[in-house]
């Protein structure tokens, strides 16, 4: 291999954002953020001033992206409803109705073989020391994915109850 720089595939994870404006750096260090942070905090991660992370910060906050909490000093985090809310959105936009209630149909399928297969109504529900060691890692997974599908799910149904309130005769 060669010395070339690589232009394909991810960017080196100790420098996530190289090449991005310092909006994209801020917006992307808050959506990395596990918990809320300072702008000084922010604007290290995103290799910015704190004053440039400020004024991102605040017009993110004014858009519902993240959300400010007051004190000393002010902390920042990323508000899971709005990304939880424009990926609702995006399903409804995207999808008619018909084909939303058939994902959500196709989702609730796959739960109930999940509930059938492990005797309860959810994951939480699975003690996973039951299970031969060998067989751990492989329920961790199955439990996983069931509630992946429970979310997705709920994410679909709010689609569809969303994009079939959009397409409702007016009544003017």
């Amino acid at each position: 291999m060669t010395d070339d720089v690589r232009h394909d595939g991810p960017p080196p994870f100790d420098r996530p954002f190289e090449g991005e404006d310092t909006k994209q750096r801020v917006y992307g260090a808050v959506l990395h953020a596990r918990e809320p942070m300072t702008a000084a905090e922010i604007a290290e991660r995103a290799d910015c001033s704190g004053e440039s992370a400020r004024t991102h910060l605040s017009f993110y906050a004014d858009l519902g992206i993240v959300i400010r909490h007051e004190g000393r000093p002010v902390r920042y985090e990323r508000n899971d409803d709005y990304f939880e809310w424009r990926r609702v959105n995006k399903l409804a936009r995207e999808n008619t109705v018909d084909e939303l209630q058939a994902h959500v149909s196709e989702l609730t399928d796959r739960i109930e073989e999940y509930r059938g297969e492990y005797g309860v109504d959810s994951p939480a529900e699975v003690d996973v020391l039951e299970f031969d060691a060998e067989r751990i890692d492989d329920v961790y997974v199955e439990l996983s994915n069931w509630a992946t599908l429970i979310e997705e799910r709920r994410l679909h149904e709010r689609a569809r109850t969303k994009a079939a309130g959009s397409t409702a005769p007016s009544h003017s």
